[in-house]
């Protein structure tokens, strides 16, 4: 009856995971809509909103240490308790960088951009569809998937090198207009880099869930 109850207990923290997923998942989509289209109402939610994952945040680290600490939990249950608490702080991380980008954007405010938007929305993208692929290897618990997924990160670097550059460029070329929006579009191109790194520790982890064995990838 123990090992049914625990059963039931990751479920609901698996769960509420799901539902932080989701979560990441929308405000990186909007963060950066929300930058390109200059709605600087749509940032403002993005930023009120992510009081919720961080509440989900709260409750799956809570219910986790309970988890541990009164049903006793085998090894592999331990384990993936373990791993859903750890996940839920790299989600929070990911929906701290989706704030940071919507606050990056309202401080430009309604300025012309300085240069087009080409590669932050593609490493947004390339962000959202690693949050969807991640949601079914996390549902699914697949380990290979995870690591295929992992691999991507990879794309996302070589994009925010690009946009570093090009913000660099921008920037010299004409230091008093630009450099103040440059640095901003350098910050978002970061905030997206780091979000990749956050996926990529959640791939991690399902790794380590399904296996039991910690790797680093990339």
């Amino acid at each position: 009856m123990a090992n049914e109850d625990i059963g039931l207990s990751i479920k609901t923290l698996k769960e509420y995971t799901s539902g932080m997923i989701v979560r990441c998942k929308e405000a990186v989509s909007l963060s950066v809509d929300s930058m390109v289209s200059k709605n600087l109402e749509q940032a403002q939610k993005v930023i009120e909103n992510d009081d919720d994952i961080d509440l989900l945040r709260e409750y799956i680290r809570d219910r986790s240490v309970e988890l541990m600490a009164s049903k006793h939990p085998m090894t592999k249950d331990l384990r993936y308790i373990y791993v859903l608490s750890d996940i839920s702080t790299e989600l929070e991380r990911i929906g701290d960088y989706a704030v940071n980008i919507c606050k990056e954007t309202i401080a430009i405010g309604n300025d012309e951009h300085i240069k087009e938007l080409i590669d932050i929305p593609k490493m947004s993208e390339m962000c959202t569809q690693m949050l969807e692929d991640l949601m079914v290897a996390f549902l699914e618990e697949d380990d290979k998937m995870a690591y295929e997924i992992a691999l991507k990160d990879k794309e996302l670097d070589e994009l925010y090198y690009r946009i570093r550059k090009d913000s660099l460029r921008v920037m010299h070329k004409d230091p008093e207009n630009n450099i103040n929006q440059g640095v901003r579009l350098l910050f978002v191109g970061r905030y997206l880099e780091r979000i990749g790194d956050h996926i990529t520790n959640i791939c991690e982890k399902i790794i380590y869930a399904k296996k039991g064995t910690m790797i680093e990838i990339g």
